[in-house]
């Protein structure tokens, strides 16, 4: 029965790569996955009788569009828009936009499908979707940035709703962005629908420790893994890559729980400060004066700028990749374990290679997934969704409290079902079988839709 329940999920992911060729990201995700579900289908022969998994690997709704604007010299572009609604059996489709050359329908594909067990995960009623568009924000004056998000709004509105579709940011949508495209949906629909975009600003309907959630939740479940081994983060050396949003809220509570992280990264190059970065410097120059980490240098005379650097060259205990997508290969995780690594806390969505991912688990680090460790991000827009559906503010201690239980729950929950499907330990599989059966389950009781 398990050998042919194998044989099946093989054959599923030979289709899904047949039906979506060319999306390698795509491909890579539903691998993942899939390859945890073996023993689930032999307990849940049900899911196998419904094609539970040939229905969840195909998104209820792809939408791709034109995004005309013009910059200050009065001249026009044009940029590709996407939102893929992934799956809403549990919720309104959640998940965030993100606006980058590199994005194409195959990454916002990946990332749907990644968002809807993430969001599973949460234990909150929220679905999967991701949105973005190939436009670049980097350069871009404030008023080029407004018309864009004017015109992506244009056309994303008429799929979107707090009961519907609610999009969050992602890389390249931050405050600014979300500001202009939440002004843009309330002029077109006359409505002050604050749950239909989150990560809003504060005074404006925007929860507070929504910001810092993703890289707070990310070291909380970090924290849990090492507590199941009899160990914390007080005193262990950290390298965080990126230092974008949930790279630069990670170093903070890292250095809050007694970590010190010596280098942080962009895509130019690298930080090396052996003292511990300076979490203040490196807000001001990223998030308003919208500087690269070059500059950093210039402020800390200990500090060293490594041009073009690789970041998991930097010895460490606990690397938390939170950049971007399959940034840490086979040879980079066999240069963390030599350099002493015993753990790894996924921040940003995949960032892990499947080979490095084999590697980590072979040496035993504890190593947590994307899907897992980085959903304190969604789990945080859901509170904001529950605050403005009351009317409500709740105070930073409180949600951050909140976020601390969820992050708890989720390591918990992925910790018990590993074990009960033979897998002690085992992150990945943890989190790919909670969540999976809590979107199956939904999806046998609402019908073949």
């Amino acid at each position: 029965m398990a050998v042919f329940m194998e044989e099946k999920i093989e054959a599923i992911y030979r289709q899904v790569m047949a039906k979506n060729p060319g999306e390698g990201e795509f491909h890579q995700a539903v691998k993942e996955v899939l390859e945890s579900l073996g023993p689930v289908l032999v307990k849940y022969p049900e899911f196998a009788d419904k094609k539970i998994i040939e229905r969840i690997c195909e998104p209820e709704r792809q939408i791709i569009f034109r995004v005309p604007w013009q910059d200050d010299k009065g001249e026009a572009h044009i940029n590709r828009g996407f939102r893929v609604e992934f799956n809403s059996a549990i919720g309104p489709y959640k998940g965030g936009l993100r606006f980058h050359p590199s994005v194409h329908l195959g990454i916002i594909k990946f990332l749907g499908f990644e968002q809807l067990f993430k969001n599973a995960l949460t234990g909150m009623p929220i679905g999967g979707g991701k949105g973005g568009s190939d436009f670049d924000p980097k350069g871009k004056s404030d008023n080029e940035v407004m018309r864009f998000c004017q015109s992506f709004m244009t056309e994303l509105y008429r799929h979107l709703g707090e009961h519907t579709d609610v999009p969050a940011g992602d890389i390249g949508v931050g405050a600014r962005e979300l500001g202009f495209l939440f002004g843009q949906y309330k002029r077109i629909t006359n409505r002050y629908e604050s749950g239909v975009l989150t990560g809003k600003g504060i005074g404006w309907g925007g929860s507070l420790v929504r910001k810092e959630a993703t890289g707070y939740g990310a070291v909380f479940f970090v924290r849990e893994m090492l507590k199941v081994r009899k160990d914390s983060l007080e005193g262990k050396t950290c390298v965080v890559s990126g230092s974008g949003n949930v790279a630069i809220y990670t170093m903070e509570k890292l250095h809050q729980l007694g970590a010190r992280v010596v280098a942080c990264s962009d895509s130019n190059g690298v930080i090396v400060h052996d003292k511990g970065i300076d979490i203040g410097l490196v807000k001001r120059l990223k998030e308003v004066e919208r500087r690269r980490i070059a500059d950093y240098a210039s402020h800390h005379k200990d500090a060293r700028y490594v041009a073009g650097g690789n970041i998991w060259d930097v010895p460490c205990q606990v690397a938390m990749p939170s950049a971007t997508q399959n940034e840490i290969n086979g040879k980079d995780a066999r240069a963390l374990l030599k350099n002493g690594c015993i753990a790894v806390g996924e921040g940003a969505n995949m960032p892990t290679t499947p080979e490095g991912v084999k590697l980590f688990l072979e040496a035993g680090v504890a190593f947590g997934p994307g899907k897992a460790v980085n959903a304190g991000g969604v789990a945080t827009s859901a509170l904001e969704m529950q605050q403005n559906a009351s009317r409500d503010s709740w105070t930073h201690e409180f949600t951050e409290r909140k976020l601390d239980e969820i992050m708890t729950r989720i390591h918990a929950n992925t910790c018990e079902t590993a074990e009960e499907f033979g897998a002690t330990g085992n992150y990945v599989v943890g989190a790919n079988v909670a969540s999976f059966i809590k979107v199956a389950q939904a999806m046998v009781a609402l019908g073949l839709i």
